[in-house]
């Protein structure tokens, strides 16, 4: 008898055994598709595109490289992703060990006095013990779990590249913001200077007897409408200076990024490439794909928790107990299998499972809308290089037919064939042309800076295994902040 239910207990085991090993799943992933099929091109542009590797290099600037590598080592937003990604990878190894079995160890040390029949029985007494449990993986419950702590990991270094991305894009943009200010303050500069001695030229022809009373006052009105514009100029600058230094990492302060006043030539727009090679390049697709594989791993899991569960425990120990009447010691031990079937839960298990199964349909939405975004952001980016490059030529002819139409009119004036009205009228339009002129060639350097960054790359892992390596990030320690007493929190 004892015989026959050893045989059955451990036929038991093998079956358990078994089934563990072998896996029973009771969810198939769902099917991920894209929205609509892929395009074969993009409709603004075409050509064989390459991963873009340190892309602001093209714009052979030593400043704005500089400016690069203190935004990857010194930006807030970088090291709390760091952080968050520090405390996913935390999350995955806790996840994984659901997977494992655990080992306590225990000890027990007593010194008792009880009653007795023949007196009190005195005696010390101590347990060791090893206990060890493991949850049958039968329904996959653990291994979705952990599938999906990894998704979730991938997930949060791939949003890490795409936060280096937008970074990067920003600091081109704030970078040649402040030398576009700069510019237009330069331009502004003189053009009050040389309206300055166009108003000393119409006030000695105006003592002279040479001209009205009112060519006086509208020389002095174009003055004053350049130099009206000139603090506008200023505060932007300013407030983007301000911004490129708390992007930096640093106290809002201006003046300290260089005195640069001329844009440079912007580089080729880069080649788009085909549509496949978009979504192979672009992080925040990989990141939102891992999303919707780690919501389906959540609803294995969920509906695995809905089926039994088989969990083996087991101990082993000494024990040692002393008496008046003589010690007790030896060892013992402990084998079980321990059975939970749910039955009544109020539902709770069904509206797990009902939950995890809508925030999968939320992340294939939000994972298809990514991919979406991207190509729309590609072709915004290609319209507007294009758009920008056509309004360039545009302008640049504007201003030459501005000077042309300055030149002419300030000659009639000075020959006494027309009044002052058409140099005014002239001098606005120069100024007003040249002034759009160098806002469009700064536009196109921040639309090839916007292609830049709707086109991905992979130069961003390069980055961040470099932080790693540094002993920054999910393997460095946090750094002490200091706070100086004003800003130290009451105890």
């Amino acid at each position: 008898m004892i015989k026959t239910a050893r045989i059955q207990t451990a036929g038991i085991l093998v079956l358990m055994l078994w089934l563990t090993l072998t896996g029973c799943a009771v969810h198939r992933p769902y099917a991920i598709d894209l929205p609509v099929p892929v395009p074969e091109s993009f409709e603004e542009g075409a050509g064989d595109g390459v991963p873009l590797q340190r892309w602001w290099e093209t714009f052979d600037d030593s400043r704005l490289n500089a400016l690069m590598d203190r935004t990857f080592s010194g930006n807030l937003d970088l090291a709390q992703a760091y952080a968050r990604l520090e405390q996913v990878e935390a999350v995955r190894r806790s996840t994984r060990s659901g997977q494992l079995p655990t080992l306590e160890a225990g000890a027990q040390g007593s010194r008792e006095d009880t009653p007795g029949f023949f007196g009190n029985n005195t005696g010390d007494g101590y347990r060791l013990s090893l206990a060890a449990a493991f949850e049958l993986d039968l329904w996959q419950k653990r291994r979705s779990q952990t599938r999906a702590a990894n998704d979730e990991l991938r997930a949060s270094r791939e949003e890490l590249q795409t936060l280096y991305l937008s970074l990067s894009a920003l600091t081109a943009d704030l970078y040649y913001l402040a030398v576009e200010q700069r510019a237009q303050l330069a331009l502004t500069d003189g053009t009050i200077a040389s309206f300055s001695d166009t108003v000393d030229l119409v006030e000695r022809r105006y003592r002279e007897g040479l001209v009205s009373p009112l060519d006086v006052y509208q020389a002095r009105q174009s003055l004053a409408a350049a130099k009206a514009r000139r603090p506008d100029f200023q505060a932007t600058l300013a407030t983007t200076e301000h911004a490129l230094a708390v992007l930096l990492g640093d106290y809002p302060q201006g003046g300290t990024f260089g005195d640069v006043v001329a844009l440079p030539e912007a580089p080729e727009a880069f080649p788009a490439g085909l549509p496949s090679q978009v979504l192979a390049r672009r992080p925040d697709v990989a990141a939102a794909f891992h999303r919707v594989r780690a919501s389906d791993a959540r609803v294995a899991a969920a509906i695995a928790d809905r089926f039994p569960s088989i969990n083996l425990l087991g101990g082993w120990g000494r024990s040692s107990t002393a008496f008046s009447t003589g010690d007790i010691e030896g060892e013992f031990w402990t084998l079980l299998a321990d059975l939970t079937l749910p039955l009544i839960d109020g539902g709770r298990r069904r509206a797990e499972a009902d939950r995890a199964k809508g925030e999968f349909r939320e992340s294939l939405a939000t994972y298809q809308k990514t991919v979406l975004t991207a190509f729309q952001e590609v072709e915004d980016a290609l319209a507007m290089n294009r758009a920008t490059e056509e309004r360039i030529a545009g302008l640049e002819e504007e201003v030459e037919a501005a000077a042309g139409a300055l030149r002419m009119s300030m000659e009639h004036y000075l020959q006494g064939l027309s009044d002052y009205l058409p140099v005014l009228t002239a001098q606005a339009s120069h100024f007003t042309a040249d002034s759009l002129l160098l806002a469009a060639r700064r536009q196109l350097i921040s639309d090839r800076v916007s292609l830049a960054r709707a086109l991905g790359g992979d130069w961003m892992t390069g980055e961040i295994e470099k932080r790693l390596t540094a002993g920054d990030g999910v393997k460095g320690e946090t750094k002490p902040v200091s706070l100086t007493a004003e800003h130290r929190p009451e105890e």
